[in-house]
């Protein structure tokens, strides 16, 4: 049996600097990336918080309320509650399962389809600015380090029972409770 290779101490506890957490960092970064998003979408009908749903279903990654729910990290309230304000805006529609009423199916309406063609623009041109100034070898060499962190998340320190997990220094992000 291979021995594990041991977890790295890029942090200590006694020197430890609030400004020098990647989670921080990151955290930043996400907060960042919502408010471009939500400044370019401020003229649409979409917010911040309702582009993901749209996208989601528009590219066929869900179809019922628990699979977006799913799809979106969010809770089966929260999901309703957005799904509320996207049929209110005239963008999805839901309907019962012929089959089993328990299931609720969700649909585009051709104003949703139309509003999701346009959000790939939107996520392209805030991410291309904030990565402004990086070179192309750059940006592959971030990409593969992100890559290498979240794998670690699936794998690595998240399954180290004795690792201690805490999340308290990441603030919510803004638009999670949007209720435009």
């Amino acid at each position: 049996m291979v021995n594990p290779s041991p977890q790295p101490s890029f942090y200590q506890a006694d020197t430890y600097r609030t400004e020098e957490s990647i989670g921080l960092m990151m955290r930043q970064i996400l907060t960042s990336l919502a408010q471009g998003v939500e400044q370019k979408l401020a003229n649409t009908a979409l917010t911040h918080a309702q582009w993901m749903p749209v996208f989601k279903l528009h590219l066929g990654h869900a179809s019922t309320v628990a699979e977006l729910a799913r799809e979106c990290h969010l809770d089966a309230g929260a999901m309703t509650r957005m799904l509320d304000r996207l049929e209110a805006k005239g963008l999805c529609t839901r309907s019962r399962s012929e089959t089993d009423r328990r299931v609720v199916n969700i649909a585009l309406t051709p104003a949703g389809s139309q509003a999701a063609t346009e959000i790939p623009a939107v996520l392209c041109d805030v991410l291309n600015g904030h990565l402004n100034g990086l070179s192309a070898d750059e940006f592959a060499t971030l990409k593969s380090l992100l890559q290498r962190v979240l794998h670690n998340t699936k794998g690595g320190a998240a399954d180290n029972p004795g690792a201690p997990v805490t999340t308290s220094f990441l603030p919510p992000l803004p638009g999670a409770a949007d209720a435009r």
